[in-house]
């Protein structure tokens, strides 16, 4: 479908991009989908940004692809997926399972023992030094939190493990597993983890909270946790996956993640790569699936209503949260979609 403009939404996603920019000296990028209309706003749509933990929705649906090809299971152990030999924890006569990474309910701490320095100084860039090896070997000393599959623990380590396993067992790092299984499907030109000399000038200096210049973040064998570098266009194509626009061999591993869940509580649940939010009745009660990343100097969001066919994203290069004004964006959508509309998302191009 031919993309359109919509008065009002560009607006709205103006409206936010001002208020994000107002005080902060790293760029930032506002995008924002509803029915067949798609706006930008704020610095050149094409920096790149440095996407922290919102590289775990691609994780997700990379093992969600292979699973539905049948090269591996949501119930699979990880231990079947890395060298013979290596020591993973176990809990109640549970072992960790690959789905069980993707959802926080694998019972792994946040890392492994040993990985982050105590200091009250964090090191600029805390995961360079993180080898397979170096990984494999903190996860023999870690200590599961709980029985696997019983309870929610967010994990950066879960999900850099899991990015590992299926790099491991697809035979590719996971640069070149993300963009062949995910990128590539959706025409993804500037979703990696390795820049080259073109993308390496477009990505955006990265600022602490208080405007300081901050170096890049190397993720080294957690890259399934964090490692990926994007642009507003190349998220909101992949949001729109989410909302139906996805080509056929990507349509069932997007339901599945979609369908997998663990309630977490009462209006929330985890998904495969993704945060299920039930809004409150006053903003529709609509579900909506979300996101959020940081790195030491840049801050990620992204957030799809299947049900109202919108979605945003927002992108900062500065340490400073940006989940609320990405949140309160996608409400404003839902609340302005006209009523059973079901007209299908916009391409986005470039």
């Amino acid at each position: 479908m031919t993309m359109t403009t919509d008065t009002e939404l560009d607006a709205q996603v103006g409206e936010i991009a001002r208020r994000l920019t107002d005080g902060r000296r790293g760029a930032v990028v506002v995008g924002a989908v509803r029915d067949d209309a798609c706006e930008f706003a704020g610095a050149d749509p094409g920096t790149v940004f440095e996407i922290g933990s919102v590289s775990k929705t691609f994780t997700a649906l990379a093992l969600a692809r292979l699973a539905v090809r049948g090269g591996v299971s949501l119930d699979q152990p990880l231990s079947e997926l890395l060298p013979p030999g290596t020591a993973v924890p176990e809990r109640g006569g549970r072992r960790i399972e690959l789905g069980q990474l993707a959802c926080h309910t694998s019972g792994l701490p946040r890392l492994p023992a040993g990985m982050m320095p105590r200091s009250l100084i964090p090191p600029p860039d805390p995961y360079a030094d993180c080898t397979p090896e170096s990984l494999l070997a903190g996860l023999a000393r870690t200590r599961l939190r709980s029985v696997p599959g019983r309870r929610y623990h967010y994990s950066n380590l879960g999900a850099g493990l899991l990015g590992l396993a299926l790099a491991r067992h697809t035979g590719r790092d996971y640069d070149a597993l993300i963009r062949s299984e995910i990128c590539e499907p959706l025409g993804l030109a500037d979703t990696r983890v390795v820049l080259d000399d073109d993308r390496t000038e477009r990505l955006a200096q990265g600022h602490s909270r208080t405007g300081r210049p901050r170096p890049r973040w190397r993720m080294g064998a957690l890259a399934g946790a964090g490692g990926l570098h994007s642009t507003a266009p190349d998220l909101l194509k992949f949001a729109l996956a989410q909302l139906g626009d996805a080509p056929g061999s990507l349509t069932q591993a997007i339901a599945l993640t979609h369908e997998t869940s663990h309630r977490v509580g009462h209006a929330m649940a985890v998904h495969p790569g993704w945060i299920g939010l039930r809004l409150k009745a006053r903003d529709g009660g609509h579900h909506v699936l979300f996101h959020n990343g940081g790195t030491g100097g840049y801050r990620s969001f992204l957030a799809v209503a299947p049900e109202r066919q919108a979605a945003v994203v927002v992108l900062s290069a500065t340490a400073r949260s940006v989940d609320r004004a990405g949140l309160e964006l996608l409400v404003r959508l839902i609340r302005s979609a006209p009523p059973d509309e079901h007209t299908r998302p916009v391409r986005i191009s470039g």
